[in-house]
């Protein structure tokens, strides 16, 4: 991941959707790639030691300036590898992302002792690192794969509802506080406010409607 970064110029994030050992340090790795530019999987790769490109798939999003890809990779990860160091600590990664340079891990442990062995192997192996919050929670949530909910989401919303989305997040809509507003954001879409309001409730129902709509069997 960290390969890739530097060598996407424009990279926004890289997140590690699945990943599953096979041996001698080899595994077998989906990653969601976002770039603020377009790039070719086949070239970014090339020159990266111990890399084989299994599969690759564009994403569709609202914005012509942002290009998603889903790529599945062969590779071979040179200890310490942040997933392999979560799993021997007995420990369920929820999410693993690249972001500006830094690496953002949400894992869940099954108890204090589990928790301060991950810390303590992760500080000792990779160096310092920030804590940004600890929760208690008795469920352990999802292990990793959310690039999956991404494709879903987007196969459940119009291209004006993901503009909306995108515009309204990347303007800091959601923030606490807000930094910007619907009028802002509206003369940003060269769209009428109301219009804005109502793509922005429709998106949002939308999104609801996936978690707590009726499942179909």
């Amino acid at each position: 991941m960290s390969k890739i970064d530097r060598r996407l110029r424009d990279a926004r994030s890289i997140e590690l959707d699945n990943a599953f050992y096979v041996e001698d340090g080899t595994w077998i790795e989906s990653l969601t790639v976002a770039s603020n530019g377009p790039f070719d999987v086949e070239s970014l790769l090339a020159d990266i030691s111990g890399v084989t490109v299994f599969y690759d798939e564009e994403i569709p999003t609202a914005s012509t300036d942002v290009q998603i890809r889903r790529v599945t990779i062969l590779a071979n990860e040179s200890y310490p590898f942040i997933l392999g160091l979560v799993l021997r600590q007995e420990t369920i990664p929820n999410r693993i992302v690249l972001q500006d340079g830094v690496f953002e891990v949400v894992a869940t442990a099954q108890d204090w002792d589990h928790f301060r062995e991950l810390a303590d192997e992760i500080q000792e192996t990779l160096g310092e690192f920030e804590l940004r919050s600890v929760t208690q929670d008795e469920t352990p949530g999802e292990p990793l794969d959310s690039g999956r909910l991404k494709e879903v989401l987007i196969s459940k919303l119009t291209d004006d509802q993901l503009a909306v989305l995108e515009t309204a997040f990347n303007h800091g809509y959601f923030h606490i506080p807000r930094e910007t507003s619907e009028t802002e954001l509206a003369d940003e879409l060269g769209i009428a406010q109301s219009t804005l309001s109502e793509r922005l409730r429709t998106a949002e129902r939308n999104l609801l409607e996936l978690i707590y709509g009726p499942r179909q069997e």
